[in-house]
């Protein structure tokens, strides 16, 4: 399928791992330009290797730097000040009983997981509606409705970049600028794997996988851990053309975890 965003500039906040990296190649794949963030230059040229690796053509521009960091944000946009597609995937989760979170780590999730969407979006925003094109799309979670018991913090977060996104959605009614959130479930990343190993003890990752998904999360009707690709598929056509029909939604691509119809 052709998803119509040959030479489109997209910004992939953290794209150099996990499901972000996913959907900077899926975006390459289809012909955009794709702005390559992580907060080292070192993983920053290792993720452009990876790239050009599955996709030799890829058009790809490089920008290290802690996009939680303000002033990091506010360079970023100076150096783009205008991008077609913006997709808000940098964030933290950490399993941790909820008596043991401080005020300062809520504060921490808040700011990396939310602000920092809200601060690219409130960069990036008003000149895509001068424009009349663009498409903002949040990495949320399925824990934003399935509040996880052993990270609430994190679950907090993504319900609240929910609430971001169907705000922005709502500043951008009558135009063709589209904001919606994606919903992934459990997938199998790095940063995934590296909390596996936290929660596991060290047991193999398919033992591990039959376990979460008996007891853990046992309302999910694949059964496994998804794949980055298969997140980065869905997200790769919200940011297209043909998603110019859903705007303000929250689309879940969970494995069927959330037992609600709507």
């Amino acid at each position: 399928m052709n998803l119509q965003i040959e030479n489109q500039l997209a910004l992939v906040s953290a794209s150099t791992k996990g499901i972000g990296l996913a959907i900077a190649r899926a975006l390459a794949r289809e012909g955009a330009r794709v702005i390559i963030n992580g907060r080292s230059a070192a993983s920053v040229d290792e993720a452009v290797a990876r790239i050009l690796e599955a996709v030799p053509n890829a058009q790809l521009e490089k920008f290290p730097g802690d996009l939680s960091d303000a002033a990091t944000a506010e360079n970023l946009a100076a150096a783009h000040p205008e991008v077609d597609i913006l997709v808000n995937n940098l964030g933290i989760f950490d399993p941790k009983p909820f008596s043991e979170i401080p005020d300062a780590e809520w504060l921490r999730f808040f700011d990396v997981n939310v602000l920092s969407g809200v601060r690219l979006s409130r960069l990036y925003f008003d000149g895509m509606i001068k424009r009349n094109r663009g498409r903002i799309i949040f990495i949320s979670s399925e824990s934003a409705l399935h509040i996880p018991s052993e990270m609430i913090h994190y679950g907090m977060t993504k319900t609240a970049q929910l609430a971001v996104a169907r705000g922005l959605a709502e500043l951008s009614a009558g135009t063709a600028v589209t904001v919606n959130s994606v919903l992934p479930g459990p997938t199998r990343s790095e940063g995934v794997e590296e909390f596996v190993d936290k929660l596991s003890g060290g047991q193999p990752f398919e033992t591990f996988e039959q376990e979460f998904f008996e007891k853990v999360r046992p309302t999910s009707l694949l059964k496994r851990f998804e794949t980055v690709d298969e997140i980065a598929n869905v997200v790769a056509f919200v940011c297209s053309p043909l998603a110019s029909g859903i705007n303000g939604s929250s689309v879940r691509v969970e494995g069927g975890l959330v037992k609600a119809i709507a």
